[in-house]
């Protein structure tokens, strides 16, 4: 099996690669080659596997072209900007987030006319697909009523991704991502951020700002959930999915309040005091929007799992990106 990531130079990227590596396969399929794209080209981690690495930016269309041009059995599109960025410029946020989609998609279905091509596609959208009004625990059903342009890339290409599986260019699988915590590294421009920001950093021995109430409630998952939502969606049966091509993945519903006291339970108070409240009425309005727990019974029905507690999240963390050690 031949596999490409785009997108492989990001956090969940990162890891995902590693994974691959560290297992060699994809369900039964051994992995025989690995292209690792992104905006700026990843490093190559050393393996036995064949692995090449390339700058791409999928929003010029001759890049996705070149991109699959050697057919890889299995793609990963993790490829996107942020929410706070995509809000905050309106045209990189379509040019990246959908133009960039649409052009793989293109690519992939024209490489197909010269002969039988029909890779396995996974798309990593988002639960910011969901707006208001929304009930307090959402069911497989709800409707997409974004309330951002980042929901709203998503959301059409979520679309797409089901028309062009059902039309047979590509078998694709989109999984809306809860918010990933603890993001390892210095803050993104996601809007979100500060959900992660008020574990790592207290956890680093720094200040974090947190800038909406302690009330906010949303839904999460480690980034090793993620990048387990991701292997399974590689080798799953995809005929059980039906002509509904995205699922909402399982997570973890979390007020702020709940990570402040898991953060107290597993680093002690010291911890929870560097956490400094600073409103923010920009950052409260997005959040204010978006859904908060989710049922994904369908995704977990078939085998998707994700953390058990957000005691389980920190300690995950620390495990993987501090070699189990508090600051």
């Amino acid at each position: 099996m031949k596999v490409l990531v785009i997108g492989a130079a990001g956090m969940v990227g990162r890891k995902l690669v590693a994974a691959l590596l560290a297992s060699g396969r994809v369900g039964e399929q051994a992995i025989t080659g690995l292209a690792l794209a992104d905006v700026i080209a990843p490093s190559a981690p050393a393996s036995t596997i064949a692995i090449t690495t390339s700058a791409a930016d999928l929003s010029v269309p001759e890049v996705a072209e070149r991109l699959v041009q050697d057919r890889p059995d299995l793609i990963f599109h993790l490829a996107a900007i942020v929410s706070g960025e995509a809000e905050a410029d309106f045209e990189k946020g379509y040019r990246i987030n959908l133009d960039g989609t649409r052009h793989l998609l293109e690519a992939i279905r024209l490489a197909g006319q010269a002969a039988p091509y029909r890779p396995r596609l996974i798309f990593t959208s988002s639960i910011a697909v969901f707006g208001e009004p929304l009930p307090a625990v959402i069911g497989d059903m709800q409707e997409h009523t974004p309330l951002t342009s980042y929901g709203t890339q998503k959301a059409i290409c979520e679309l797409l991704l089901a028309d062009y599986s059902r039309r047979g260019f590509v078998d694709g699988v989109g999984i809306r991502l809860p918010t990933i915590v603890v993001r390892p590294g210095k803050p993104n421009k996601a809007a979100s951020g500060f959900f992660s920001g008020i574990i790592r950093e207290p956890l680093a021995g720094q200040e974090a700002l947190l800038p909406v109430a302690d009330t906010v409630r949303h839904w999460f998952a480690s980034p090793r959930a993620a990048v387990g939502f991701l292997l399974h969606a590689a080798g799953m049966v995809t005929g059980l999915l039906g002509h509904q091509r995205n699922l909402t993945m399982p997570g973890l519903a979390a007020t702020v309040a709940d990570e402040i006291a898991a953060l107290e339970r597993v680093a002690g108070p010291r911890a929870t005091a560097l956490i400094r409240r600073q409103p923010d009425e920009t950052i409260a309005r997005i959040v204010a929007g978006w859904p908060q727990a989710f049922e994904a019974g369908r995704a977990r029905a078939l085998g998707f799992t994700a953390d058990s507690s957000f005691d389980e999240i920190i300690r995950i963390h620390i495990e993987d990106e501090l070699g189990g050690r508090l600051g």
